[in-house]
């Protein structure tokens, strides 16, 4: 199933894209979609019933605002330098094991709404990501084959960054990761059943209509499966948390200078083969 969210921004409803295309009002059903719906098994299926009976209200989807796919998350934790590709473009070594930061839920933003460029930022730098969502506490997993098991669904996530403030203002990175608006998700929240093997996913991403990252989860350094079991072992997963699983080649970081951070007025574009597309303009903070 493709769920999603609709409507002006923290007044979002619940919604289904069908197999036909057709959006479909699933307020009748649910409250919202969050880590408490998909734990639930049951109205999940309920779900799944009134999708395949046709039952479901169909919505004009005319002018209506996309939100995130998931409300109430409760952390979103991301991996960076997973990317076969992506450590060769920056001159680095791959890890001997994830690499793990923490982002803000208040990141979170629609899939089409603006990104703002932060005061004072010389380097915002784009980063099409898989994002994987529990769906099942985990705790300490054993194995690719439990792990995969405690995740509920996938979404396309834009991990936007800073560089200057990730790197040379010195601390952790999370002062180039938490600025506002930067983590756009979805549009939908595809349910896992619709994704045959998340180790191949084409992704891309344009900057002004030119196609800067053009990789394949098949590059991944640590597949999902080892990632949700790693980091099962150092924090306990909820139902409704985000794992951001990392960026192909093609940043603006690894590129020659002078490198071509964005700015105010452009417009990024991504996409992961299944989980749909996003556009956003960027703005001044």
């Amino acid at each position: 199933m493709k769920l999603l969210r609709v409507g002006t921004a923290g007044a979002e409803r619940p919604a289904l894209l069908d197999a036909e295309g057709i959006l479909r009002d699933l307020s009748g059903v649910v409250d919202d979609i969050d880590g408490t719906l998909l734990a639930d098994d049951v109205t999940l299926a309920r779900i799944r019933a009134a999708a395949e009976s046709g039952r479901l209200p169909a919505l004009d989807a005319t002018g209506l605002r996309i939100g995130p796919p998931l409300g109430r998350i409760g952390k979103i934790v991301c991996i960076g330098l997973n990317y076969h590709d992506h450590a060769r473009e920056i001159g680095a070594e791959p890890p001997a094991e994830p690499v793990v930061f923490l982002k803000a839920p208040d990141t979170v933003v629609g899939p089409n709404d603006t990104v703002l460029v932060p005061r004072g930022s010389a380097k915002t730098d784009w980063e099409v990501e898989l994002a994987v969502v529990i769906g099942r506490t985990a705790r300490y997993l054993e194995s690719a084959e439990e792990a995969l098991a405690h995740i509920a669904g996938y979404a396309l996530a834009h991990d936007v960054s800073e560089r200057e403030f990730q790197i040379e203002r010195g601390g952790t990175w999370d002062k180039g990761k938490n600025c506002e608006t930067f983590n756009p998700l979805g549009p939908w929240l595809v349910t896992k059943d619709e994704v045959a093997d998340p180790q191949k996913l084409p992704m891309k991403l344009w900057v002004n209509g030119e196609l800067k990252q053009d990789g394949s989860t098949a590059e991944q350094i640590f597949p999902v499966a080892d990632v949700v079991r790693y980091v099962s072992r150092f924090m306990t997963l909820y139902p409704g948390d985000v794992i951001n699983t990392g960026t192909p080649a093609g940043v603006a970081m690894g590129q020659p200078e002078p490198k071509p951070y964005l700015k105010a007025g452009d417009v990024v574009e991504l996409e992961i083969d299944g989980l749909g597309r996003q556009r956003q303009e960027l703005k001044s903070a």
